[in-house]
């Protein structure tokens, strides 16, 4: 099961079940959504690595929805339609759309599709792409292709967003990675302006981690920036705090780890 997901947004049930099947089968990950206002939150909340979008939706007209969601999505969209008329190839192509499927369609021609797709977007992504098939500094080893972790060779069950946030670090050792990119990449542009989201899940990463998660060894935090992943030559005694507390003083990651965090 590779750790990519996609968003399919089809109103028709058969159709739906068709595609997500084909999907799971070749080991995606799906959110499915059958209106373009499930669509729209659901892209909100899982932050997909791709989206294929059925452009006759109930409620919002679909090439609208593309319109909204180029407004802070980057990752690739592949319409749906029953027309195949110019006019709507173009206007969907023109609000943002990467790709055109005019139905009926094979699953084989989709699947193709997809993985062109993400292709173009690995090499578009701003970001680098990973630069070994796995990371590892100290006791540490993050193991990109097979989504795995361990410590001291011992396997670590992170959850999606966990791993995630420890392979966004993992890509860049020895450089501060900024709170407000994790989040976003994450959670998608309309998560809190606050960190606590990203502070209680590097907590629980930490107490996976960590034998000692109040003095991390592996992932520092830089005050008011952001994450450091250890890099190879680092000390392991970088300073580790963040926001402030009710009571005035500096509060960090570590008073998080003694302290259950209230939703």
């Amino acid at each position: 099961m590779t750790d990519r997901r996609i968003l399919v947004v089809e109103d028709d049930p058969d159709t739906l079940r068709r595609i997500v099947s084909t999907l799971e089968t070749e080991g995606w990950r799906t959110t499915s959504a059958a209106n373009s206002s499930e669509g729209f939150y659901a892209a909100v909340g899982h932050f997909p690595d791709l989206v294929v979008l059925d452009l006759e939706l109930p409620g919002m007209d679909g090439c609208q929805v593309i319109g909204h969601l180029r407004e802070w999505y980057e990752g690739p969209i592949i319409a749906l339609s029953d027309r195949g008329e110019e006019e709507n190839v173009i206007r969907a192509l023109d609000q943002g759309a990467d790709d055109y499927l005019q139905k009926p369609f094979s699953q084989g021609v989709l699947l193709a599709r997809i993985r062109a797709a993400l292709r173009r977007a690995r090499r578009q992504r701003q970001e680098p792409a990973p630069p070994a098939a796995a990371y590892t500094t100290g006791g540490l080893t993050i193991d990109f292709a097979r989504h795995q972790v361990t410590v001291d060779g011992k396997p670590v069950h992170l959850t999606q967003n966990e791993f995630r946030i420890v392979e966004l670090l993992a890509w860049k050792p020895g450089q501060v990675v900024p709170y407000r990119y994790l989040m976003e990449r994450i959670w998608g542009p309309y998560v809190p302006e606050n960190n606590k989201i990203l502070r209680v899940n590097m907590a629980h990463i930490r107490r996976k981690l960590e034998k000692d998660p109040g003095k991390p060894r592996y992932i520092v935090t830089e005050v008011g920036i952001g994450y450091r992943m250890q890099g190879l030559t680092d000390r392991p005694n970088a300073k580790v705090s963040a926001s402030p507390s009710p009571n005035g003083r500096e509060r960090d990651d570590r008073d998080i780890v003694s302290h259950r965090a209230k939703d």
